[in-house]
Protein backbone atom coordinates (compact mmCIF):
# COMPACT_ATOMS: atom_id res chain seq x y z
CA UNK A 1 0.00 0.00 0.00
CA UNK A 2 2.86 2.66 0.67
CA UNK A 3 4.37 1.69 -2.76
CA UNK A 4 1.37 2.23 -4.14
CA UNK A 5 1.19 5.55 -2.43
CA UNK A 6 4.10 6.50 -3.28
CA UNK A 7 3.71 5.91 -7.15
CA UNK A 8 0.55 7.49 -7.31
CA UNK A 9 2.53 10.81 -5.41
CA UNK A 10 5.46 10.30 -8.21
CA UNK A 11 2.59 10.64 -11.19
CA UNK A 12 0.73 13.61 -10.07
CA UNK A 13 4.09 15.56 -8.92
CA UNK A 14 5.11 14.61 -12.81
CA UNK A 15 2.28 15.60 -14.25
CA UNK A 16 2.15 18.97 -12.37
CA UNK A 17 5.51 19.53 -13.32
CA UNK A 18 5.18 18.63 -17.04
CA UNK A 19 1.94 21.10 -17.08
CA UNK A 20 4.16 23.83 -15.53
CA UNK A 21 7.06 23.09 -18.10
CA UNK A 22 4.46 23.49 -21.18
CA UNK A 23 2.89 26.34 -19.34
CA UNK A 24 6.60 27.93 -19.52
CA UNK A 25 7.12 27.65 -23.10
CA UNK A 26 7.81 29.92 -26.07
CA UNK A 27 6.92 30.24 -29.36
CA UNK A 28 8.00 33.01 -32.12
CA UNK A 29 6.92 36.00 -33.29
CA UNK A 30 7.11 38.87 -35.58
CA UNK A 31 4.69 41.60 -34.56
CA UNK A 32 3.87 44.42 -37.03
CA UNK A 33 3.14 48.53 -36.67
CA UNK A 34 1.81 50.44 -39.02
CA UNK A 35 2.53 53.64 -37.77
CA UNK A 36 2.40 55.74 -41.31
CA UNK A 37 5.06 57.72 -43.91
CA UNK A 38 6.65 60.63 -41.27
CA UNK A 39 5.85 58.93 -38.04
CA UNK A 40 8.74 57.13 -37.14
CA UNK A 41 12.68 57.32 -37.23
CA UNK A 42 15.27 54.70 -36.11
CA UNK A 43 16.27 56.61 -33.00
CA UNK A 44 12.35 56.66 -31.66
CA UNK A 45 12.22 53.24 -32.55
CA UNK A 46 15.59 52.27 -30.73
CA UNK A 47 14.31 54.13 -27.32
CA UNK A 48 10.88 52.18 -27.47
CA UNK A 49 12.80 49.01 -28.23
CA UNK A 50 14.93 49.88 -25.07
CA UNK A 51 11.90 50.16 -22.98
CA UNK A 52 10.65 46.83 -24.20
CA UNK A 53 13.72 45.49 -23.16
CA UNK A 54 13.18 46.96 -19.78
CA UNK A 55 9.71 45.26 -19.14
CA UNK A 56 9.68 42.33 -21.10
CA UNK A 57 10.66 39.88 -18.38
CA UNK A 58 7.89 40.61 -16.42
CA UNK A 59 5.84 39.07 -19.35
CA UNK A 60 7.62 35.77 -20.17
CA UNK A 61 9.32 37.78 -23.57
CA UNK A 62 12.10 37.76 -25.44
CA UNK A 63 12.68 40.33 -28.12
CA UNK A 64 15.52 39.63 -30.00
CA UNK A 65 15.40 41.95 -33.18
CA UNK A 66 13.16 44.23 -34.93
CA UNK A 67 13.52 45.91 -38.38
CA UNK A 68 11.94 49.44 -39.15
CA UNK A 69 11.18 50.90 -42.43
CA UNK A 70 11.27 54.73 -41.76
CA UNK A 71 9.90 56.00 -45.42
CA UNK A 72 6.82 54.04 -44.42
CA UNK A 73 6.69 53.88 -40.63
CA UNK A 74 6.77 50.38 -40.66
CA UNK A 75 7.91 48.83 -37.44
CA UNK A 76 8.73 44.62 -37.35
CA UNK A 77 9.52 43.10 -34.19
CA UNK A 78 10.87 39.39 -33.63
CA UNK A 79 10.60 38.02 -30.15
CA UNK A 80 10.03 34.72 -28.00
CA UNK A 81 6.73 34.64 -25.90
CA UNK A 82 3.99 32.68 -24.62
CA UNK A 83 1.43 34.35 -26.33
CA UNK A 84 0.72 36.85 -28.35
CA UNK A 85 -1.24 38.95 -25.69
CA UNK A 86 1.86 39.18 -23.35
CA UNK A 87 3.87 40.85 -26.71
CA UNK A 88 0.33 43.32 -26.42
CA UNK A 89 1.06 43.43 -22.86
CA UNK A 90 5.09 44.41 -22.89
CA UNK A 91 4.40 46.96 -25.40
CA UNK A 92 1.45 48.53 -23.91
CA UNK A 93 3.34 49.02 -20.63
CA UNK A 94 6.63 49.98 -22.15
CA UNK A 95 5.31 53.00 -24.65
CA UNK A 96 1.76 52.48 -25.38
CA UNK A 97 2.66 51.49 -29.52
CA UNK A 98 0.02 48.32 -29.72
CA UNK A 99 0.97 46.26 -32.97
CA UNK A 100 -1.66 45.91 -36.08
CA UNK A 101 -0.76 42.15 -36.06
CA UNK A 102 0.96 39.46 -34.36
CA UNK A 103 2.31 36.14 -36.33
CA UNK A 104 2.96 32.60 -35.12
CA UNK A 105 5.66 31.83 -37.46
CA UNK A 106 8.35 29.57 -37.73
CA UNK A 107 11.99 30.74 -38.85
CA UNK A 108 14.34 29.30 -41.26
CA UNK A 109 18.25 29.08 -41.02
CA UNK A 110 19.50 31.96 -40.46
CA UNK A 111 22.61 32.76 -42.63
CA UNK A 112 25.79 35.02 -42.01
CA UNK A 113 25.82 39.01 -43.40
CA UNK A 114 28.04 39.81 -45.94
CA UNK A 115 28.08 43.85 -45.35
CA UNK A 116 28.41 46.48 -47.69
CA UNK A 117 24.61 46.36 -49.01
CA UNK A 118 21.26 47.35 -48.16
CA UNK A 119 18.77 45.11 -46.05
CA UNK A 120 15.29 44.20 -47.08
CA UNK A 121 12.52 42.32 -45.68
CA UNK A 122 9.85 41.59 -48.36
CA UNK A 123 6.51 39.94 -47.15
CA UNK A 124 4.70 37.75 -49.17
CA UNK A 125 0.35 37.48 -48.17
CA UNK A 126 -0.48 34.54 -49.86
CA UNK A 127 -3.74 33.62 -47.83
CA UNK A 128 -4.88 31.41 -45.27
CA UNK A 129 -4.11 28.38 -46.20
CA UNK A 130 -1.70 28.20 -49.14
CA UNK A 131 1.44 28.05 -47.15
CA UNK A 132 3.21 25.27 -45.39
CA UNK A 133 6.70 25.65 -43.67
CA UNK A 134 7.95 22.78 -46.13
CA UNK A 135 7.61 24.26 -48.80
CA UNK A 136 8.11 27.33 -48.13
CA UNK A 137 11.47 25.71 -47.13
CA UNK A 138 11.78 24.01 -50.61
CA UNK A 139 11.42 27.62 -52.52
CA UNK A 140 13.78 29.04 -50.18
CA UNK A 141 16.50 26.44 -51.58
CA UNK A 142 15.66 27.85 -55.01
CA UNK A 143 16.00 31.43 -54.18
CA UNK A 144 19.16 30.48 -52.68
CA UNK A 145 20.27 28.52 -55.97
CA UNK A 146 19.32 31.56 -57.90
CA UNK A 147 20.39 34.40 -55.51
CA UNK A 148 24.20 34.91 -56.67
CA UNK A 149 22.96 36.14 -59.65
CA UNK A 150 21.42 39.26 -58.90
CA UNK A 151 23.93 40.10 -55.59
CA UNK A 152 21.33 38.66 -53.40
CA UNK A 153 22.48 37.11 -49.84
CA UNK A 154 18.87 36.06 -48.59
CA UNK A 155 19.32 36.13 -44.28
CA UNK A 156 16.34 34.21 -43.08
CA UNK A 157 13.05 33.60 -43.53
CA UNK A 158 9.67 33.34 -41.26
CA UNK A 159 6.70 31.56 -42.08
CA UNK A 160 3.10 31.69 -40.80
CA UNK A 161 1.01 29.07 -41.94
CA UNK A 162 -1.99 30.01 -40.60
CA UNK A 163 -2.57 33.22 -42.62
CA UNK A 164 -0.32 32.28 -45.51
CA UNK A 165 2.24 35.71 -44.74
CA UNK A 166 6.29 34.26 -45.62
CA UNK A 167 8.69 37.39 -44.59
CA UNK A 168 12.13 36.93 -46.12
CA UNK A 169 15.07 39.36 -44.88
CA UNK A 170 17.82 39.54 -47.51
CA UNK A 171 20.97 41.82 -48.47
CA UNK A 172 20.86 43.12 -51.89
CA UNK A 173 21.72 45.75 -54.22
CA UNK A 174 18.43 46.96 -54.55
CA UNK A 175 14.39 45.63 -53.96
CA UNK A 176 14.23 44.46 -57.72
CA UNK A 177 17.11 42.39 -57.09
CA UNK A 178 15.19 40.81 -54.69
CA UNK A 179 11.90 40.28 -57.08
CA UNK A 180 13.84 38.78 -59.99
CA UNK A 181 15.70 36.20 -58.16
CA UNK A 182 12.14 35.56 -56.35
CA UNK A 183 10.45 35.60 -60.01
CA UNK A 184 13.28 33.09 -61.31
CA UNK A 185 13.43 30.78 -58.48
CA UNK A 186 9.87 30.24 -58.24
CA UNK A 187 7.85 32.89 -59.50
CA UNK A 188 6.00 33.64 -56.18
CA UNK A 189 6.37 37.31 -55.68
CA UNK A 190 6.60 39.42 -52.23
CA UNK A 191 3.55 41.96 -52.23
CA UNK A 192 5.97 44.71 -50.77
CA UNK A 193 9.76 44.80 -50.04
CA UNK A 194 10.77 47.62 -47.50
CA UNK A 195 14.58 48.83 -47.15
CA UNK A 196 15.16 48.08 -43.28
CA UNK A 197 17.21 49.32 -40.89
CA UNK A 198 18.24 46.34 -37.97
CA UNK A 199 18.07 46.16 -34.12
CA UNK A 200 18.29 44.25 -31.66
Amino acid sequence: MKRLYSLVLFAVCFSLGSSAQNNGTSNLYIDVHHLGAGNVTSEGVANAHAKDLATEDKYGVKFIKYWVDTARGDVYCLSSSPDPESIRKTHAEAHGLLPDSIYLVTSGTTAAMQGGKNLFLDVHELGAGNVTAAAVAEAHKKDLAVEKKYGVNFLNYWVNEKDGVIMCLSEAPDSNAVIETHREAHGLLPKYVLQVKEGQ
